[in-house]
């Protein structure tokens, strides 16, 4: 397992960073944050991202459905947890009530590396609408399926299954029986496997859902290698991305902001 994964503060830190750095940036190139405006994460983990809108003067809520996460987060954010700058819910969003739970309706909902555990992903992003304000936006972060880790295998305890790439992409039955072999989480991974969204998958269901894709961004380089390896975020190449399946193949990270409302 890398470091990376087991030190939850060092995870927490990057975060914020990868949020500064390349989130805020790319959700700015259509909507500028203000003083004030709400902003909702939906699987906040530490809310290491959700730090960095605070920062920008933003209100934030966060949903986690695992608590310790969530004793974490409120740890690292004492301060603004006291100043009213963010709030939790340890709950399934299913059940949170908008008004009464979470204040409101949001300028932004930022679904980061969260959307690929999702089993109805249909579901998740249609119902999502109910707590956007009219001019609001959802940001999604994730790895493409096909990618070389998007089976999410570099959280193995196995040094070689952890930097292996696309051996996620086996049959079923050969997958689960190399994880089972060398006591791997399986069934943490085999619902990454079952849950996998690519880039075509993603763009279909927005828009059967009603939204109209308003930015994208696809890396060949993940921002968060450049804390994890070293490595410099590079998009990709114009004509790689313009290649359904293809793409998929070779892009490690995919950004997103959709919005409900029509747009000129």
């Amino acid at each position: 397992m890398f470091e990376f994964h087991a030190d939850r503060k060092r995870y927490f830190d990057i975060q914020e960073m990868n949020a500064e750095k390349y989130v805020i940036p790319f959700i700015e190139e259509k909507l500028p944050l203000q003083e004030g405006m709400r902003v909702l994460e939906i699987g906040c983990g530490e809310a290491g991202v959700l730090k960095a809108f605070i920062k920008k003067g933003c209100i934030c809520v966060g949903v986690e459905l695992d608590a310790p996460r969530i004793e974490n987060a409120k740890l690292w954010l004492a301060e603004e947890l006291k100043a009213g700058k963010i709030s939790f819910v340890t709950r399934d969003i299913y059940k949170v009530d908008a008004e009464k739970e979470l204040g409101g309706l949001f300028d932004i909902i930022i679904l980061k590396d969260v959307i690929e555990h999702i089993h109805d992903q249909p579901r998740l992003i249609g119902w999502m609408k109910q707590f956007l304000k009219p001019e609001g936006v959802i940001f999604f972060g994730f790895p493409p399926w096909q990618m070389p880790f998007g089976g999410h295998q570099q959280i193995c305890r196995n040094k070689w299954l952890s930097r292996m790439p696309y051996y996620h992409l086996l049959p079923r039955p050969l997958y689960r029986g190399i994880l089972r072999k060398y006591r791997e989480p399986v069934d943490e991974l085999l619902e990454i496997r079952d849950t996998r969204i690519s880039i075509e998958k993603f763009e279909r269901i927005a828009k059967q859902q009603g939204y109209t894709i308003i930015n994208r961004l696809h890396y060949l380089v993940n921002p968060i290698y450049e804390w994890k390896f070293g490595w410099k975020p590079k998009k990709q190449a114009g004509i790689v991305k313009a290649i359904p399946w293809v793409r998929n193949f070779v892009t490690t990270c995919v950004y997103y902001l959709i919005t409900p409302r029509q747009t000129q």
